[in-house]
């Protein structure tokens, strides 16, 4: 990795950008039936996105990468706009004629959960990225998705040739044989996405089962069950979330990728990265408006020095 000692860390961030349209409604209708909302809002997400948001929000340097749809229509100026108001470059974006880019509706219930409808055009899967000297040449890290796992794999290990650490946000169940499992150098899955890969529901099995798999950290976020992980001696350790009164969970993952990767480009360790991480998906989760409502550095250090722990 290259020395971010004096610059913020270079995080080139590869996924599929969504425009998401989200409504608060006080429950889910039932099959035929309709609800109204009591509040809209339009905001852009998917994973990769959402976590450059969180990069660029706390104290990192983000650029996107990845295929969008036809850069005529109205979706593709929404997020290309959105981005650069949060400062983050859209380069490496490949506009792809004639596809659209994913949309989601997302409702938000009372609790702060969310349910998620989404489209994806099945062709942005077949993106060609830029080569990988001109992506990785101002890059001390990659975060991902799994979802992009048949484009993304060639770059991620090329990148972990090269040294650069690769974050995997591993959000959907994979085959055990898929080559960015073993690409990645650290793997970040989420409980259901973990279950379906390794095939048990065990939290401790399944990430012993994908540590023999693979050279890569291994952890899985479990909301306000914290995080689990093995350390590198092969050992459980878990990292608590910080306890809040959630009112949307919209974004809050994918801040905690963000905020991981931030806090090890600078060179924390992993024990204090995870623990900066969870306070920025916490602090998150106390404000509508999915990955925009991500805190900024300073929140995020306020609150940790609020909450002193003890050994990490």
């Amino acid at each position: 990795m290259s020395d971010t000692a004096t610059r913020k860390p270079r995080v080139l961030c590869i996924g599929i950008p969504v425009r998401d349209l989200t409504f608060r409604i006080e429950a889910i209708p039932d099959r035929g039936n309709k609800v109204p909302a009591s509040a809209f809002g339009e905001i852009c997400g998917g994973n990769a996105l959402n976590a450059s948001i969180g990069i660029a929000r706390l104290g990192g340097k983000a650029q996107m990468c990845g295929p969008m749809g036809d850069a005529e229509e109205a979706a593709a100026r929404f997020i290309f706009d959105k981005l650069a108001e949060e400062g983050i470059g859209s380069d490496h974006l490949v506009h792809m004629p004639g596809l659209v880019t994913p949309i989601s509706a997302v409702l938000v219930d009372p609790t702060g959960e969310r349910t998620i409808v989404t489209f994806r055009d099945p062709g942005l899967w077949k993106v060609a990225l830029p080569d990988a000297d001109t992506l990785l040449k101002d890059c001390d890290a990659i975060l991902t998705e799994s979802r992009c796992s048949s484009f993304v794999t060639p770059l991620c290990a090329e990148a972990t040739r090269r040294g650069i650490p690769v974050v995997v946000d591993v959000d959907n169940a994979m085959a055990m044989n898929e080559g960015l499992l073993t690409a990645a150098s650290h793997l970040i899955c989420s409980a259901e996405a973990l279950h379906g890969t390794a095939g048990t529901e065990n939290d401790e099995e399944a990430l012993k089962k994908l540590a023999r798999l693979t050279k890569a950290f291994v952890a899985v976020t479990r909301g306000p069950k914290g995080t689990l992980w093995l350390d590198d001696k092969q050992q459980f350790r878990e990292t608590p979330a910080f306890p809040v009164h959630s009112v949307d969970t919209l974004g809050a993952g994918d801040i905690f990728h963000g905020g991981f990767t931030v806090a090890f480009g600078e060179g924390q360790d992993i024990a204090h990265a995870l623990r900066f991480a969870s306070a920025a998906a916490a602090l998150k989760c106390t404000r509508s408006g999915g990955a925009f409502a991500c805190p900024t550095r300073a929140e995020v250090d306020e609150l940790l020095a609020k909450s002193p722990v003890g050994a990490l």
